[in-house]
Parts: structure tokens; sequence; C-alpha cells
């Protein structure tokens, strides 16, 4: 993917993250309750576009936050 679109990708992921009022830790045990292996430090570098997204994630913080694909992914 390109570095750019990751790192609006993430940029979106925090601002709906920061609307539900969740912290980056409070959104990573959810992702770990729904069988994502993942940390507060791999959301951290999610939002900044550091990291890639698997779509097992994806599908799971839209879950959480009670948001669409498209306000993930919109560019």
């Amino acid at each position: 993917m390109n570095a750019d679109v990751e790192k609006k990708i993430g940029g979106n992921i925090r601002t709906l993250r920061e609307k539900a009022n969740m912290t980056q830790e409070a959104l990573a045990t959810k992702l770990q309750i729904l069988g994502c292996d993942i940390t507060r430090s791999a959301i951290a570098k999610i939002e900044v576009g550091q990291r890639h997204l698997y779509p097992d994630e994806v599908i799971s913080i839209k879950t959480i936050l009670g948001v669409s694909y498209d306000d993930i992914f919109k560019i």
C-alpha cells in the first residue's frame, strides 16, 4: 500500500477512536478479546501509518468503534 494512504487510514482510525472516547490500550484490549493478536504499540503504529492493517483487524475495528468501512477508508 502507498505510505500516504496508510497514514490517512491510520489517521482516520485515530480520529474515530478518539470520537469514541477510547484509548489505544482499550482498543487493543477489545481487539484481543475478538481474537486479534495486537498491542497498544501496534495501534499507535497503525495510527501513524507505520504498520499495515490485516483484514480481520479492520473488520474488528469497524465493529468495536461502530463505524462504516467508508469512515475507515475515507481518503
